[in-house]
C-alpha cells in the first residue's frame, strides 16, 4: 500500500517559449529536444518519479500535440498501484476561455486535486535542466509547517537580477518578499554575496493551495501567475518558506555536477546547456545511472563512423552515420547523416538532419529534419546568416524544423 504523505504532482507545461523561437514555432517549450535523446519535460518527470512521486498531471496548452504524444507513449507507470503520468490539456471547465496564467491553469484544473484528495501538491515547472530529489523538499516543507515551500538556488548576487529572487528573514527560511528581476537582489542571511533565485518548483499544503487559488481567481487585478501572484500572497500571510537546493543530495552526483540547474529559456542558454554536456568531465552528467533521466528511445542501430569519420568531445546518438565527416564539441541526435569533409563544431543537431559533403556547421542549433546542402556554411559569416536565419545575441545560428540550407 502507498505510504503517507499523499502527494499529487502538477507539472506546468503550457508555456509558449517565445525566446526559444524558432524551436518552439511548432511545439511547446517542454517538448523541445535536449541532450540528443530527451525532451525538456523528461527532466522534471524523471526527478519526480525517481523521488517517489508517482501520480502526476502535466498541464498543457500551447501546440501540445508532440508533448502529449511523448508523455502518453513514454511515461507509463504501474496502473496496478494506481500510479500515472497523464497530460491534461486545457478543457475550459469554467467557461469558454483558455488558461490566462499558471495559477489559472491549476484553478481551472482543480478537479484533479479534488479527485485525488492529496495532503500535498507539488507544482513544478517543465523547462529546466537539473537533478533534484523532491522527497527531501517535501520533508523540509512538513518540518517547517509552511503553507508553501519554494525551491531556491543560490546564485551570485551580481547575476540574480534576471530572475525571481527570494528575500528571507533572519532565520534564512521564512520568505519575507518575492522580487521579480530586482536591480539590487537581496542577499541570503549569512552569505552577503549570494541570493536565492526561485527554481519555479513549489510544494503546497493542499488546503493552502486551494484557498489561495480561489482568492486569486476573484481578483480582477491579478495576472493569475504562480510566481507573480500566489507566492507573494502567501508570503504576505507569513505562510511561505524557502528550500535551499544546495542541501539536496541526489545519488550518484559528482562534485562537478552537484546542484546543477540551468534555465534554458533563451537560445544562448539552451546552446550553453548542451556545451555543458560534452566535456571530458561534464558540468552536467547524463550518465548518472543512480538517478537516471528517463525517456523512450527509438529502435535505431548504434552510431556508425566510416570513411575516416570521427567525433571528439561530442555525444552522438543511435542511428547516426558520420561518413568521412568531422564532429567536435557537439551534441548529435539520432538518425543524423554527416557526409565526407563536412565539419560540425560547437553545435546541437536534432534528429533526422542531413549535412552534405564539405559543409561547415559552426556554433549552430539545427532543428529536426533539416538538410544542409553540400558546401553550405553556417556560423562562418554571421552577417550573411542573419539575413536568412535566426542568430542569437551570443552568435548562435538557429534554424527551424524541416528547412533546407542552400550552398553558397
Amino acid at each position: 500500500m502507498r505510504s503517507s504523505p499523499k502527494v499529487l504532482g502538477i507539472v506546468l507545461a503550457g508555456g509558449e517559449g517565445k525566446r526559444l523561437m524558432p524551436l518552439t514555432a511548432d511545439r511547446a517549450k517542454p517538448a523541445v529536444n535536449f541532450g540528443g535523446s530527451y525532451r525538456l519535460i523528461d527532466f522534471v518527470l524523471s526527478n519526480l518519479v525517481n523521488g517517489g512521486f508517482h501520480r502526476l498531471c502535466v498541464l498543457t496548452q500551447y501546440k501540445s500535440h508532440s508533448l502529449d504524444r511523448h508523455i502518453t507513449t513514454t511515461w507509463r507507470l504501474s496502473a496496478l498501484l494506481g500510479d500515472y503520468v497523464t497530460p491534461v490539456p486545457a478543457q475550459q471547465r469554467l467557461g469558454p476561455r483558455w488558461y490566462t496564467g499558471s495559477a489559472d491553469a491549476i484553478f481551472q484544473s482543480l478537479n484533479l486535486v479534488y479527485d485525488e484528495q492529496p495532503e500535498y501538491v507539488a507544482v513544478f515547472g517543465a523547462d529546466n535542466v537539473y537533478r533534484m530529489d523532491p522527497m527531501q523538499m517535501l520533508a523540509h516543507h512538513i518540518e517547517t509547517g509552511a503553507g508553501v515551500t519554494v525551491a531556491g538556488i543560490r546564485m551570485p548576487r551580481r547575476e540574480a537580477h534576471d530572475f525571481g529572487v527570494i528575500e528571507t528573514g533572519a532565520d534564512g527560511v521564512t520568505i519575507e518578499a518575492f522580487r521579480e528581476k530586482p536591480t539590487d537582489p537581496p542577499a541570503i542571511p549569512g552569505s552577503p554575496d549570494e541570493s536565492y533565485v526561485s527554481m519555479g518548483n513549489y510544494i503546497f499544503s493542499a488546503d493552502t493551495l486551494i484557498e489561495a487559488l480561489r482568492i486569486d481567481a476573484g481578483d480582477e487585478g491579478s495576472v493569475h501567475d504562480m510566481g507573480g501572484n500566489i507566492i507573494p500572497m502567501l508570503t504576505s500571510q507569513g505562510l511561505a518558506s524557502v528550500y535551499d537546493f544546495s542541501s539536496n543530495v541526489v545519488p550518484g552526483a559528482t562534485e562537478r555536477d552537484r546542484h546543477y540547474w540551468r534555465d534554458v529559456g533563451s537560445l544562448d542558454a539552451y546552446h550553453d546547456a548542451h556545451m555543458d554536456l560534452v566535456s571530458v568531465h561534464p558540468i552536467f552528467n547524463l550518465y548518472n545511472r543512480k538517478w537516471p533521466i528517463l525517456t523512450n528511445l527509438p529502435p535505431l542501430p548504434p552510431a556508425k563512423f566510416i570513411e575516416g569519420g570521427n567525433a571528439h568531445e561530442s555525444m552522438v546518438g543511435a542511428g547516426t552515420i558520420v561518413s568521412g565527416g568531422h564532429v567536435r564539441n557537439s551534441v548529435i541526435s539520432g538518425g543524423v547523416r554527416i557526409d565526407a569533409g563536412a565539419y560540425v563544431e560547437g553545435s546541437v543537431i536534432m534528429p533526422g538532419v542531413q549535412i552534405g559533403a564539405g559543409a561547415v556547421v559552426r556554433n549552430a542549433v539545427l532543428d529536426k529534419n533539416i538538410t544542409v546542402a553540400e558546401g553550405a556554411q553556417l556560423g562562418v559569416d554571421l552577417d550573411y546568416d542573419r539575413e536568412l536565419y535566426t542568430v542569437s545575441d551570443g552568435g548562435i545560428v538557429v534554424i527551424g524544423k524541416g528547412l533546407s540550407v542552400p550552398p553558397l
